[in-house]
């Protein structure tokens, strides 16, 4: 779920989005459950979020609620489709989203 952030700390933040309307953001480091910090590349805006789960760096987390079998916005561009539900502030990756790249294949 997010949350408006007063300010992050001084050190950056834990996770990066794209652009705002993204379904994900990356961590930029191994980020624990529990609040965190975040922003958008696109505008510089920040933001918190609480993680739910252990997120590892280069890994994402979801930003929102995602229904099952919802399409998975990063870049602003569809990279995938949830397989279940997965709520704001989870892991998002291979066990509950398939690419978009493989979605034709079998």
């Amino acid at each position: 779920m997010t949350e408006p952030a007063s300010s992050p700390a001084a050190g950056g933040v834990d996770f990066l989005a794209h652009r705002q309307g993204d379904d994900v953001a990356v961590a930029v480091r191994d980020t624990g459950p529990g609040a965190a910090s975040a922003a958008y590349l696109d505008s510089g805006d920040r933001f918190g979020i609480t993680a739910r789960d252990a997120i590892p760096l280069g890994h994402k987390i979801a930003l929102r609620d995602l229904g099952e079998y919802e399409d998975v916005l990063e870049y602003g561009v569809l990279i995938g489709l949830t397989r279940g539900p997965v709520a704001a502030g989870e892991l998002v990756h291979t066990h509950n989203l398939r690419s978009a790249r493989w979605q034709k294949s079998v």
